[in-house]
């Protein structure tokens, strides 16, 4: 016979928490393979011997047929002397100073548990905390790497005989699953009213189910953070819940027990399909029936609601006989969601009736994930759970550097060789709670993932509190990245671009290099640097920030940018609407250069033509004017049809800007004439889409350049992203649009990095 070979692999990725020691184990055994498997801080280390061709065959498998879940990034491979060993098992985990494993994101249950969850003859009947090694929580449940119990908030659940013993066997499909438990031995689920005082019942899921059916607002603690629920069809239900949480009018989340009850309500697409029951199980924004089962309230003046598919046992448990239950955020307005539950019944307890709660902490807090479908893709709108922290992977190599994000939507950002870990979302840092939490990501990511930034990259603003925070870390280099050129930075990231493009950064506000509110720019931009090549006239923004939250402010910076002070004497149904005096003031603060800076933003323009033509003079959630417009207009543009007039002023090498008078006294006659608000808002989308490629087309041909990267917040506006998308393509453009990240600020620091460590 052959004499046996050995070789020792060292296995990179995502391979941690998703059955990949259990699948070596079994792969080597299967082919008499002597050896060891361990987890490491670095990934997975193997050490197998036997017959030469049974070794090949094992590496063959092992890189071609992983576990669904792993993903595997690197595997290096070497020589060594067998050992003599003649079984194969699963070693220690050793713990090394590089880190170098990826963290796995939390995943939806798996039918084989969903199976054993409904089955009375199971031991875990109607459990809600069941897990194998292919589902479960993983990134919440994280204090450290290598991914071992004792290192997860499971450590505080010993095991019991029985879960051992499957965790010890190999034929079970817990087989070293770290969150493994059961009812002896796991955690378990109580129910309080809003007093803190237990309420009896031998289920309190049961219990729980029927006080939502009985029209109950409940704060139900899930798998990164809690969540308040109440029946989506209980009209009475949701406003309440919209009233005792103070949030009028923003779209609440939804959730439905199965695909079968989902379109009863809403329109449901084969791709819309395949990713609302995928194992990362994000909200998807789905186009409502008509007349629809839900509550108004659930999305009011919307077209579309954010639905989810159960992702917990607890969920698939307490959504049974239902239809559908609001599922949105438990958190008061403006801070990140609750995942202690004290901090809950101290910030939630005037909104809940209830309180649904377990026992296992929650270590990292994580926000549901938000997804569209535009174009025939799925679209990241807010990306955590399922998602992150997954890495990017990037074009080239690059240095450590830590990405601070912006001040909304905030996310932030680390990379490693040719990775980028970007967190899950964050939220507003406006917030004292919401900043203290992206602090402590800050801290978790770089501890777990082993990273020590050589720089850091921050906005320009110097008032946001990540450039702040920047500024104040010592021994580290600080790079600022102007806002827009981070937008579209990010989405070549994501394409592997290196430029130059044509980038179209459109979104509401960013600080330019000028000092002006930037927002509908376009720049002729690489990795490291950019040139503003053209961008949308600068109009007054009235009261600064006052002016995000009250569109007629932008209205009647519009008007006066078009008709001057004459503005007031148009018979315009808008300008009767408002207090005459704050009409008057506003008039003085623009004449006179008072508080108002000057914008040239796509999305305080949409705000604008909202408020002219009556549809929302003040807002409760940013771009809810600019929603709504979208929403009057229909789900789809004809390609004929009337546009608005503009102007393009300037000359070849010199900065372009779009004369947008024409345009307002078009759309101002539009509205004195009383044309439809439907045509008014699909005429200006089409606009939208004419200017911008028309200043694409004449870019490309004086620079030869025919990729085009689309990125900025106005691009979550499906009619705006799909017009334009296919307006470039009939140009002979290349478009390049994101999709694993968002085109809002949440994937801002993804652009920041690549910048940041480009110029280094």
């Amino acid at each position: 016979m052959a004499p046996n070979i050995a070789k020792c692999l060292s296995v990179r990725g995502t391979i941690q928490g998703v059955g990949f020691r259990p699948f070596v184990f079994q792969l080597a055994t299967r082919l008499d393979l002597g050896g060891m498997v361990s987890n490491t801080s670095e990934g997975v280390a193997i050490h197998v011997e036997g017959a030469r061709a049974a070794v090949d065959i094992f590496c063959k498998i092992l890189k071609k047929e992983p576990p669904p879940l792993s993903h595997i990034t690197a595997i290096s491979s070497k020589a060594v002397s067998p050992e003599g060993v003649t079984g194969f098992s699963i070693g220690e985990s050793v713990s090394h100073l590089e880190k170098a494993a990826f963290i796995p994101p939390d995943v939806g249950v798996c039918d084989n548990c969903l199976s054993e969850l409904r089955d009375p003859r199971d031991r875990r009947y109607r459990y809600p905390f069941i897990t194998c090694t292919h589902c479960g929580p993983r990134y919440s449940i994280i204090e450290d790497l290598p991914y071992d119990r004792p290192l997860t908030m499971m450590n505080a659940f010993p095991m019991c005989k029985a879960c051992r013993a499957e965790y010890e066997d190999p034929a079970s499909r817990r087989f070293h699953a770290q969150p493994i438990a059961c009812p002896d031995c796991g955690p378990r689920v109580f129910l309080y009213d809003a007093g803190r005082r237990l309420v009896p019942g031998p289920d309190p899921i049961l219990e729980a189910r029927d006080l939502l059916k009985s029209g109950h607002i409940l704060a139900i603690k899930g798998l990164g953070g809690f969540h308040l629920a109440v029946d989506a069809l209980n009209d009475d239900a949701v406003k309440r819940l919209r009233d005792r949480k103070k949030r009028p009018d923003k779209p609440l989340a939804i959730m439905s027990p199965s695909l079968a009850e989902i379109t009863r309500y809403a329109m449901v697409s084969p791709g819309e399909a395949k990713t609302l029951q995928a194992h990362t199980k994000p909200i998807v924004l789905l186009k409502k029936k008509s007349p629809c089962l839900l509550s108004e309230a659930v999305a009011p003046g919307n077209r579309r609601a954010g639905v989810m598919l159960p992702y917990t046992p607890l969920h698939y448990l307490l959504t049974e006989g239902t239809t559908a239950l609001v599922m949105t955020s438990g958190n008061a307005v403006g801070s990140p969601v609750e995942k202690d539950t004290d901090r809950a019944f101290a910030s939630l307890s005037g909104v809940a009736d209830y309180f649904l709660v377990h026992d296992r902490m929650i270590y990292q807090r994580c926000d549901d994930s938000v997804v569209q479908h535009v174009g025939g893709g799925s679209r990241m709108v807010r990306r955590a759970r399922g998602f992150a922290p997954s890495p990017i992977r990037l074009k080239n190599a690059m240095p450590q550097v830590l990405a601070v994000g912006g001040e909304l939507k905030n996310t932030i950002c680390l990379t490693r060789q040719q990775y980028a870990f970007l967190s899950q979302h964050i939220g507003d840092m406006t917030d004292a709670d919401t900043f203290r939490v992206f602090e402590e990501t800050v801290h978790h990511m770089k501890h777990v993932l082993g990273i020590s930034p050589e720089c850091v990259a921050h906005d320009l603003h110097p008032d946001f509190e990540t450039t702040r925070y920047a500024q104040h870390l010592f021994g580290v280099e600080k790079i600022a990245v102007q806002h827009h050129h981070a937008h579209v930075a990010a989405c070549m990231a994501e394409h592997h671009l290196t430029g130059p493009v044509i980038g179209l950064a459109l979104d509401g506000s960013g600080y330019g290099g000028d000092g002006a509110v930037w927002g509908g720019e376009v720049l002729v931009a690489d990795t490291t640097r950019f040139h503003r090549a053209a961008h949308l006239d600068y109009v007054p923004m009235p009261g600064g920030d006052a002016a995000v939250r009250e569109p007629w402010r932008m209205a009647l910076g519009y008007l006066h940018h078009a008709y001057g002070s004459g503005f007031r004497d148009l018979d315009l149904a808008m300008l009767g609407m408002l207090d005459a005096e704050a009409v008057a003031m506003t008039e003085k603060m623009i004449s006179g250069k008072v508080n108002t800076p000057l914008t040239s933003s796509l999305g305080r323009l949409f705000d604008g033509v909202a408020a002219l033509t009556g549809l929302r003079q003040r807002v409760t959630f940013e771009s809810q004017a600019a929603m709504e417009l979208e929403a009057v207009a229909g789900t789809r543009l004809f390609n004929g049809g009337p546009r608005y007039p503009y102007d393009i002023h300037g000359t070849p090498g010199a900065v372009r800007h779009v004369g947008l008078g024409p345009l307002i006294r078009a759309v101002t006659e539009d509205v004195m004439s009383d044309a439809p608000r439907r045509e008014i808002s699909r005429r200006f989308h089409l606009t939208v889409i004419d200017l911008f490629t028309d200043l694409c087309v004449v870019l490309g041909r004086e620079t030869g350049i025919r990729d085009t990267v689309l990125s900025g917040g106005v691009f979550q506006n499906a009619l705006i992203l799909s017009g334009l998308s296919r307006s470039l393509a009939k140009n002979g453009f290349k478009v390049y649009s994101h999709s694993r990240v968002p085109a809002n600020d949440g994937g801002l620091c993804l652009g920041q990095a690549l910048v940041a460590g480009s110029r280094r």
